[in-house]
């Protein structure tokens, strides 16, 4: 169906023990009644998602993969936390039901939360959507990230959700060495980058809750209105720097990457996608920022760490434990995303 997420019979390689499952739900979910039916989503690269159909009411459960995995990496445990916590704010997030450490249960920590309908808008140019729509769309995107960097985190319990501070040598330290684990073939692009960036990071340290992964694909919208009922996918968020958020945000303005990500020829009033300095500015009158030096500092790591999650996409797809059929294809666009990057960084030059 048109704008709905694209489900699936659960794939083979993530096929678990479902009247386990059953049972575990039967004594630990309030209100959760069989026979259970479960299928999964096309989406969740990282985190395999499945949607249940109980005989009650509908639910969603994420999971991590299955296999050996990469340091640090699906922590659904941190997407449960973040979640519960925020759902005391005005950033839309889904309500967290049931969280299972017990991978005795379906072979890998899990949880399950209330399944939120919407629209998933995965295409960035909203080829049906007349132009105030649009507008209004990109508009609320701008607000619930603006929303998500204003939380106090602090009162919310999540001073230990990640380290306050220096957001941004320590990412590019991370990021480095995930792709140096995943590498398959030389990047001459990440060389490059994995010694420029740690040298260059800007002065402002500014600390706030990140989502990690901003995009319109990783949020549901309102089956009717132009607004943001779920922002999903958090396995990224931690403290961190608002301006790791609003550069990967802005990335489709710098060419088409990975998949629908370009908006190459689409912006301007004609269409009513706002330009990038209009995203920027709109951004910055609702956090109270005057400026945003270094601009190009910012999307080049936005690129690059994109480069090294698509390497990884790749290397588990090559060893089959990669949640969708597209991981091969997306993970091999590693070497392009990493090209843009270091582009930016000799355009800022």
């Amino acid at each position: 169906m048109k704008n709905q997420a694209i489900l699936t019979p659960v794939r083979e390689a993530h096929l678990f023990d479902e009247n386990a499952l059953t049972d575990y739900l039967t004594a630990h979910l309030k209100g959760f009644k069989a026979p259970l039916r479960i299928e999964q989503f096309e989406g969740g690269q990282s985190n395999p998602t499945f949607l249940l159909h109980s005989d009650a009411l509908e639910y969603v459960l994420r999971k991590k993969p299955p296999g050996k995995l990469l340091p640090s990496a699906h922590q659904v445990e941190r997407e449960y936390r973040i979640m519960q916590a925020l759902g005391e704010t005005n950033v839309p997030v889904p309500q967290m039901l049931l969280l299972c450490e017990d991978e005795t249960v379906i072979g890998t920590p899990f949880f399950v939360m209330e399944y939120v309908p919407g629209r998933v808008l995965a295409d960035l140019t909203l080829p049906d959507m007349a132009p105030p729509e649009r507008r209004a769309i990109y508009s609320d995107m701008i607000r619930v990230l603006a929303a998500l960097h204003s939380v106090d985190y602090q009162q919310l319990g999540l001073a230990d959700y990640g380290k306050p501070g220096n957001y941004f040598s320590r990412q590019i330290g991370r990021w480095s060495k995930q792709y140096v684990a995943a590498k398959t073939d030389e990047i001459d692009s990440m060389e490059k980058l994995m010694a420029y960036l740690p040298a260059n990071v800007p002065e402002d340290d500014t600390s706030c809750i990140v989502h990690g992964d901003f995009r319109m694909e990783n949020m549901l919208f309102h089956p009717t209105e132009p607004r943001v009922v779920a922002l999903l996918d958090w396995e990224l968020s931690t403290l961190g720097h608002p301006l790791g958020d609003l550069g990967y945000s802005c990335m489709p303005y710098h060419g088409g990457v990975a998949g629908k990500l370009s908006l190459d020829g689409k912006i301007g009033p004609q269409t009513g996608i706002p330009t990038e300095a209009e995203f920027v500015a709109e951004y910055c009158r609702h956090t109270g920022r005057q400026e945003i030096p270094n601009w190009n500092f910012y999307l080049a790591f936005s690129f690059f760490r994109l480069a090294s999650i698509l390497q990884g996409v790749y290397k588990r797809g090559i060893i089959g434990i990669a949640s969708s059929s597209e991981a091969l294809e997306r993970g091999s666009l590693a070497r392009g995303v990493a090209d843009v990057a270091w582009s930016l960084i000799e355009k800022q030059a």
